[in-house]
């Protein structure tokens, strides 16, 4: 006795396959669609030859593509050019029934930009087992690389500055040693320049704490702060004087430059022109395409002559040379000592 079920079969079903069958199989084909068609992920299937064969709402808008313009066609179109031999080993496992969990990579969109994604692919098979095509589910990772690219960033820059400051450390101390007579003046000269440098770094800091760090400050800013501490002494603020081109310093240059120019005052407050009441310090500033120029001006102070081989220099020479890429050049004049600092450009990024 024939199944009651066939005998009312519609026209045009599989032959062999009970009617019930057919149409539990069709419910679920379509409970599957109604979840893989709205899925922010991008899914799509492809035969063994790479030809997309169905392609969801979310595939169009990760990729950009709508379904007419690319079901029918192949995947690699969506391969860009450094990456076309990608698709041959995806295909040879599947074929083999293994899947592809999690796999990282690039794709191209309809307009041309690359994409990072997450891919993970299984086989489809028909009813005998046999595999006759793949099951792709894209995520896009884009904010996630931007998040590990940013925290490679920021370690890199850690560790740079980390150098930077024992460098920094090393010059201070060598240079406190040239001017201390004993264990504790060297301390308190080590001290006055730690404060020197932190006065530099908050000039960095937000006047809200919760806006973040600005990491970076204006070069006359920085200047002024550096000098506030002679404004006024004997002269009045006249005797202080900063001209020229503006600036902004990165904070890890800033460093550097701040401790060389608290070197130029403190020695000009102790030996030269702030050390008379009629001497005056100017700060000319010249920014051209490649360099950035600081002549530091002495007149009115004690007359000096050119010392010899000094510690002073040397150490200053090698800060602005190994964290600045510049020069410094010294000229002692019958008016006073005048200092040039030379930075390169490339440095201030």
């Amino acid at each position: 006795m024939s199944d009651l079920g066939e005998s009312h079969a519609p026209s045009g079903a599989m032959p062999g396959l009970p009617y019930e069958r057919r149409r539990a199989r069709d419910e679920i084909a379509q409970r599957l669609a109604a979840i893989v068609e709205p899925s922010d992920d991008a899914i799509l299937a492809k035969d063994l030859d790479g030809t997309v064969t169905s392609w969801n709402r979310g595939a169009e808008r990760l990729f950009g593509y709508r379904a007419a313009e690319i079901v029918g066609k192949s995947v690699m179109l969506l391969l860009p050019d450094d990456r076309q031999d990608d698709e041959a080993p995806i295909l040879a496992r599947l074929r083999r029934g293994e899947r592809v969990r999690h796999y990282e990579t690039v794709r191209r969109r309809k307009d041309g930009s690359l994409i990072d994604i997450s891919l993970s692919v299984s086989p489809l098979r028909e009813a005998s087992g046999r595999v006759i095509g793949a099951s792709t589910i894209a995520r896009d990772i884009t904010e996630r690389k931007q998040a590990e690219e940013r925290q490679r960033l920021l370690l890199r820059e850690m560790d740079h500055r980390m150098k930077n400051l024992f460098a920094l450390a090393g010059s201070l101390v060598g240079m406190s040693v040239r001017d201390a007579a004993s264990p504790q003046e060297l301390a308190s000269i080590v001290q006055e320049r730690l404060s020197a440098l932190a006065r530099a770094h908050a000039l960095t800091m937000p006047k809200d704490s919760a806006a973040g760090s600005n990491d970076s400050v204006r070069l006359h800013v920085l200047l002024r702060t550096i000098l506030a501490p002679y404004e006024g002494a004997g002269g009045g603020d006249d005797r202080l004087r900063i001209n020229g081109d503006d600036v902004t310093l990165p904070g890890n240059a800033m460093t550097t430059i701040a401790l060389i120019l608290h070197e130029l005052a403190t020695n000009a407050a102790k030996y030269g022109a702030l050390s008379s009441p009629s001497g005056t310090v100017t700060v000319e500033c010249v920014a051209k395409k490649d360099t950035l120029a600081l002549i530091w001006d002495e007149r009115g102070g004690p007359r000096s002559d050119e010392p010899g081989e000094d510690g002073f220099g040397s150490l200053l020479g090698r800060l602005a040379s190994g964290q600045l890429g510049g020069t410094i050049e010294r000229e002692w004049r019958p008016e006073g000592l005048r200092v040039t600092l030379t930075i390169l450009r490339d440095r201030l990024r």
